[in-house]
């Protein structure tokens, strides 16, 4: 829901990022109208306020395409886990190396634990050796990103996916998402200050932060010639 900012004055900012100065809202708006622009507060604890002049519809899209070319970058890591026993069946064993391989071509890390029991502790390096031949059946799909650790009755060893694995995990996300366009939806914040204006929506951008907090400073550096030219505007 818009709200009006109930305020006699604002400092306005212009389209184009430049200090209008001071002007009583009614104005804002009427300048926001007569450019088919939308007047959004930028700085609410100013005194005045602070707004600014744009065209919010375009600002959003600009965010979107921002935000989607931001996603491209970003990798999440999932680490999974896998137990086995030293004394693990052959069938049990290619079922457990089927889902590491899964995983690491999902783009996961895999956490490999063996659990020993009883006697079993007494000969850790048959973890070691089970270890080290799941690692070399992977077949390169896999880099050791921490060696085999016992703590216990466990011992566990940290496999991330090579390059390989992690390029058939990005091209796999590809084929899934085909070429349709992501968007992400930005809310509305009770701000905006253009009534009657079909596309006035309300935010608080922080794009628009650098400009909010020079217009402060021009307030706290000038404050006698300001108030004056608003007294002359009024």
């Amino acid at each position: 829901m818009n709200e009006r900012i109930r305020v006699p004055k604002v400092r306005l900012i212009g389209a184009d990022g430049e200090q209008v100065g001071i002007v009583a809202t009614d104005e804002a708006r009427q300048m926001a109208r007569d450019a088919d622009l939308d007047l959004v507060e930028v700085a609410a604890g100013a005194k005045p306020p602070v707004a600014r002049l744009l065209d919010y519809s375009k600002y959003k899209y600009e965010q979107e395409q921002k935000q989607k070319a931001a996603r491209k970058h970003q990798t999440q890591v999932n680490i999974r886990e896998i137990k086995l026993r030293p004394k693990i069946a052959a069938n049990d064993y290619n079922t457990k190396k089927g889902h590491v391989t899964r995983f690491l071509n999902q783009g996961d890390k895999v956490k490999i634990t063996i659990m020993f029991r009883g006697r079993e502790q007494a000969h850790p390096q048959r973890g070691r050796d089970l270890l080290q031949r799941l690692f070399e059946d992977l077949e390169g799909l896999a880099t050791i990103e921490s060696k085999p650790l016992q703590e216990g009755r466990n011992m566990s060893m940290l496999l991330g996916p090579s390059k390989e694995a992690i390029q058939a995990a990005q091209d796999s996300k590809k084929d899934e998402s085909g070429d349709e366009p992501e968007t992400d939806s930005i809310p509305d914040h009770p701000q905006a200050v253009v009534p009657d204006h079909p596309q006035a929506i309300a935010t608080t951008p922080e794009d628009l932060a650098e400009a909010a907090e020079s217009a402060k400073s021009d307030v706290s550096a000038q404050p006698a010639e300001a108030d004056a030219d608003a007294s002359e505007k009024s």
